[in-house]
């Protein structure tokens, strides 16, 4: 599995990236068992690799965070100061997608998503 990262406003921090097939761990990822994570610095994350991947269907999330901090900063709790991303481009309404509209099948072969890092603020 590739990603092609794009729309990073800067270098600064860490790409988060987290693959996962748990609906309910979807998009934070936090103890999920049926996933990949990743953490790659934000100046070398046009392209993140998921290797040897068990098919099956995944959600993608990514986070630039940009402070290094281990979490997605908010303004006022609610609106992400650091960029965003998920599979298939997903749309954002009130918070973020539900796991069918970032879901992608990943078979035996190899698949490239591209991820569109996207900022509020």
């Amino acid at each position: 599995m590739t990603i092609t990262v794009t729309n990073l406003r800067n270098e600064d921090g860490v790409v988060r990236a987290c693959m996962t097939r748990d609906e309910d761990r979807f998009p934070r990822c936090q103890d999920s068992t049926q996933g990949y994570r990743a953490v790659v610095p934000a100046g070398q994350a046009t392209t993140l690799r998921f290797n040897n991947v068990t098919p099956g269907t995944y959600a993608i999330a990514l986070l630039h965070d940009e402070n290094d901090d281990g979490r997605a900063n908010r303004v006022l709790g609610m609106m992400p100061r650091e960029g965003f991303g998920f599979s298939n481009d997903a749309p954002v309404n009130m918070g973020p997608p539900d796991f069918e509209d970032a879901a992608i099948e990943v078979g035996t072969t190899s698949l490239h998503q591209t991820i569109r890092m996207r900022y509020m603020l």
